[in-house]
């Protein structure tokens, strides 16, 4: 009798002992698991890092962007040196990182928006205001879900979404692939320069495609140049901005740029290379 015992006792002691080393098996797989992706993490983070600085290093020859003369206009001016016209054109996308030096003051439009305080780069905030009005009194219903980005707010929307496509069963590289289509790669937003917004129907609040059945897309896709506003990923022009169409999201290039864009029908990188063709 004691030998079954012992025997049985022998047998819960194996089989407590294969459940803790199976379940310590796990534990380590996750910790490794959690391992590769931070380190991934890091790696994409130092190659956006050199990015910047590569766009830093390079950019001032490609479409006249003076940091020097951005640096030296005190934040409380809203005139910009003649100089800086040009910067209203500064090619952010996919492959054009925002430049590190690059610097924005900014203006509160809390008038625009639901939720959260929005705000503008001065040169534009005003005439966003203007837009607003006109597109309300032109039967749209406009509001702004969203401006100025920090480099924080933008890697917490953008990791979010890969978190979420993740926890899906999507692996890390297709879900990085996905997002970077719908949401810009930190330090790669048009967000982050204070001369974007999204605007919305307060009558459909969802960002995707139906944006432009409202009264309010219609109205902007017909009028924003006026107010120095472009459409700026239009419908079938994903292979040359890198993103989806959004019929939503507006950059300022000021009025006289954003009318040669409009008449033209190009894209801001399709306008720059025309402009660097002359």
């Amino acid at each position: 009798m004691q030998l079954k015992n012992k025997q049985y006792n022998a047998l819960i002691c194996l089989a407590i002992f294969t459940l803790l080393l199976g379940v310590g098996i796990q534990v380590w797989l996750g910790v490794q698991r959690d391992r590769e992706e931070s380190a991934k993490a890091r790696v994409i983070a130092g190659e956006l890092s050199q990015a910047v600085q590569n766009a830093r290093d390079s950019w001032s020859g490609r479409i006249g962007l003076d940091t020097e003369a951005l640096s030296a206009v005190p934040a409380q001016k809203r005139q910009y040196r003649e100089d800086l016209h040009l910067e209203l054109l500064l090619l952010v996308n996919p492959w054009n990182p925002v430049p590190e030096d690059y610097r924005v003051w900014l203006q509160p439009v809390a008038k625009l928006q639901i939720g959260d305080p929005q705000s503008m780069d001065v040169r534009c905030a005003d005439e966003l205001e203007r837009m607003m009005a006109a597109c309300e009194a032109g039967g749209g219903d406009p509001y702004v879900c969203s401006s100025y980005r920090t480099q924080e707010m933008q890697e917490m929307l953008f990791y979010g979404k890969i978190g979420n496509m993740v926890e899906q069963g999507w692996s890390w590289d297709i879900a990085y692939d996905i997002a970077s289509q719908s949401v810009a790669v930190p330090g790669t937003s048009e967000h982050q320069l204070g001369l974007a917004a999204d605007i919305i129907d307060y009558s459909y609040t969802t960002l995707d495609e139906g944006q432009e059945r409202t009264k309010t897309q219609q109205w902007l896709m017909e009028n924003s140049w006026r107010y120095g506003f472009i459409l700026r990923y239009p419908n079938g022009s994903t292979d040359i901005t890198g993103i989806v169409y959004e019929p939503w999201h507006y950059r300022y290039v000021g009025r006289a740029f954003a009318a040669d864009i409009y008449n033209k029908g190009v894209t801001l990188e399709e306008y720059i290379q025309l402009r660097r063709g002359r």
